[in-house]
């Protein structure tokens, strides 16, 4: 029994020498991913609008132009994260002006989410009915106003929804990104874990993302519910 007391008075001392770095890192994260996930959601969604509006069967077919749009989400989507954070760096000094630290992350982050962001919004519309489209043209609504005021809010449920996949997606990226010195909750683990051999702050950072993953998904979860 003493040694189970000791045991935990350690693990509580520990807990709170790293306690300010754990809140700094997930403080960093949420910065990261937030910013990211929105910037990825805009730039997806007007990628979206382009596959949909250009695509066979679409508003305005184009099918030169859709095809090159294709070829190019399939591209972006191919790469795997670690090595497009590499190979754009000097893109990513040119934008944040550095290319250590949270701000500079975000640039990487956002740039692999599009792609991705994009063919799931792609998707959301194309489920729309194609019977509420064709009432729209009926009554004399052009492109923009079935895109703005029929695609996307009879879409919205389904995009709330993958709106929490890229957000998680872009959780696990961030946590990459601290291979690099992106900051956050992965280059604290690399840090004190992996360089340090301090197993324990490691299980701390997992335990952190996967209690923000759940509240994520969640969140994302009720909002689908209440807007169906």
């Amino acid at each position: 029994m003493p040694d189970f007391y000791g045991q935990i008075s350690v693990f509580l001392e520990r807990l709170a020498r790293i306690a300010p770095e754990l809140g700094l890192a997930t403080l960093e994260t949420l910065y990261m991913v937030g910013l990211a996930t929105f910037f990825s959601l805009l730039a997806g969604s007007a990628l979206a609008v382009l596959l949909i509006l250009t695509g066979p069967g679409g508003l305005r077919p184009m099918p030169r132009l859709y095809r090159v749009l294709d070829a190019a989400v399939n591209l972006g989507r191919s790469f795997p994260f670690i090595i497009l954070l590499i190979a754009i760096l000097p893109l990513t000094r040119l934008i944040a002006g550095t290319t250590i630290g949270s701000t500079a992350s975000i640039v990487p982050l956002t740039i692999a989410a599009v792609p991705f962001v994009g063919r799931l919004m792609e998707g959301c519309l194309l489920e729309v009915d194609a019977g509420v489209i064709e009432a729209a043209r009926s009554f004399g609504a052009g492109n923009a106003r079935i895109i703005f005021r029929v695609l996307f809010p009879e879409a919205l449920p389904p995009i709330i929804l993958n709106a929490a996949v890229t957000a998680i997606t872009l959780l696990g990226y961030s946590a990459m990104a601290g291979a690099v010195g992106g900051g956050g909750l992965g280059d604290l683990a690399i840090r004190y874990g992996y360089n340090r051999f301090q197993m324990d702050v490691m299980a701390y950072a997992v335990v952190i993302l996967v209690v923000l993953v759940q509240i994520m998904q969640s969140a994302c979860n009720f909002l689908y519910k209440k807007l169906r």
